[in-house]
């Protein structure tokens, strides 16, 4: 059988999935998991559970995913119209688990480790050690600038990526960007965090108020993708999650 690791943002992405996994292989969806609370960790859950799926997830993402539930699926609206969100609904998971859970299929054993917040308050990531491959999620961008959210954590989302760097995997499924290896998710998502919260705390040393958070350099990370339309929101979010640490 099938173990799928996040199931898309609406039926029709999660339909458009279970296309590409049909050209691989022929056998049933059995288990589909969350590793988060962001809309394409989940919303595509209701295409798999009408096709017999159980899904699970961490308890944190899933009381995550009822508050920004409709939020979520008004942002889809807009950005797909009416046919593109057609018969996408919240489904939640069948099976939750608090810190930890592991599966075995086929043989295989499949570890769901629950490490935020994060980027969301319930992320998780899912390892195979024997095969040293992790999926992360949302805790790790590649290529592209993490977006820093009004639910996200940057203290611990830097505990989170360690424990993952403490697997020491061979390879990296992200949340977003290409497969990769650790020393690029590092520089991509661990060193930006880490450079964002240092500046930040210049400034909150210096008494400097949020409309000086503009002044903050990150010309380091210009390269990744979506670096102009984030890197403003992002200082100013940090600005104000630090000022409460």
């Amino acid at each position: 059988s099938v173990v799928l690791v996040d199931p898309g943002a609406s039926y029709k992405g999660a339909e458009r999935i279970h296309e590409a996994i049909r050209t691989i292989t022929d056998k049933p969806v059995r288990f589909v998991i969350n590793t988060g609370g962001e809309d394409q960790r989940w919303l595509g859950n209701i295409y798999f559970s009408d096709h017999g799926a159980k899904i699970i997830a961490a308890e944190a993402a899933v009381s995550d995913q009822r508050k920004r539930a409709s939020d979520q699926l008004s942002r889809l609206a807009i950005l797909l119209g009416e046919k593109g969100i057609e018969g996408t609904k919240d489904v939640y998971a069948d099976t939750t688990f608090n810190e930890k859970k592991d599966l075995l299929v086929d043989g295989m054993h499949i570890a769901i480790r629950r490490v935020g917040p994060a980027y969301t308050p319930g992320d998780a990531y899912v390892w195979l050690a024997d095969e040293g491959v992790v999926f992360t999620g949302d805790i790790v961008f590649v290529e592209r600038l993490p977006t820093i959210s009004t639910v996200s954590n940057t203290l611990s989302w830097i505990k989170a990526f360690e424990l993952i760097s403490s697997l020491k995997p061979a390879h990296i499924v992200p949340g977003h960007g290409h497969v990769t290896t650790l020393s690029r998710a590092r520089a991509d998502t661990l060193d930006y965090i880490v450079a964002l919260r240092r500046s930040i705390k210049s400034l909150i040393d210096e008494d400097v108020g949020l409309e000086e958070v503009g002044k903050v350099d990150q010309s380091k990370f210009h390269k990744l993708i979506g670096y102009e339309m984030l890197k403003g929101r992002n200082a100013q979010q940090v600005y104000q999650e630090m000022e409460w640490e």
